[in-house]
């Protein structure tokens, strides 16, 4: 279970929020903290793995408990919830970690889908040791929200959507070469397509590992 402390000097969004947590499945809202004291002295006795971490605190500014946690071991990871819409303030979560930025207010759906895909960016990198460019431009696809699932619908490219295609309508998850095979390209080009739909939303990528070697990358359309 990802154990996700909730920080926002709301109570009550606090409890709404936690109460969402709680519905996603393979997640566990561990607390909620209403301050930045708070949320560090959760931080250390709880041991989260993620924080839901509004920015406009009582006591300061989420930043800075981003910024004060950086050499944390475990480091949690964050999900700025904030009515913040400033660039500035996107930019320097950026810059912090933050693995994803959620404008208030939003609804639980929204909420859902971006804990889903932060919960699938875990279980890909659980026990990988390397990464290659196919590896990380999939890993970065996966936390792409609805939003970008939608806008990564229009207009493809004709090949890109055949390849979508083949993947969509097969009874089970492809590789790269199966996918090549199948269009009759080379397989370098199944797997620029196939790492660009990862990116877009609107494939996932599940790593397979075997009895040696690399993990296979395998395609397959998203579990919504």
């Amino acid at each position: 279970m990802i154990r996700t402390l909730v920080v926002d000097d709301d109570y009550r969004i606090a409890q709404v929020h936690a109460a969402g947590v709680g519905r996603v499945d393979g997640f566990v809202a561990a607390g909620e903290a209403h301050s930045l004291a708070e949320a560090r002295a959760l931080v250390r006795t709880l041991r989260p793995d993620l924080l839901l971490l509004d920015l406009y605190l009582p006591d300061g500014h989420g930043l800075e408990l981003m910024r004060s946690l950086h050499d944390t071991v475990p480091r949690p990871d964050f999900i700025v919830i904030t009515a913040a819409q400033d660039i500035d303030s996107v930019r320097r979560a950026m810059q912090l970690g933050a693995v994803y930025y959620l404008v208030k207010p939003f609804g639980f759906a929204q909420l859902r889908e971006q804990l889903a895909a932060y919960g699938r960016l875990r279980e890909s990198l659980d026990g990988l040791d390397v990464a290659n460019q196919e590896t990380v431009d999939t890993l970065y696809g996966l936390l792409r929200g609805p939003a970008g699932h939608q806008a990564g619908r229009r207009r493809l490219p004709a090949t890109m959507a055949q390849v979508l295609e083949q993947v969509r309508t097969a009874p089970r998850a492809l590789s790269a070469t199966e996918v090549a095979e199948r269009l009759g390209v080379s397989r370098a080009t199944a797997q620029r397509y196939l790492a660009d739909l990862v990116r877009r939303g609107l494939l996932d990528l599940s790593l397979n590992y075997g009895t040696a070697g690399r993990p296979e990358h395998r395609y397959h359309v998203p579990r919504r």
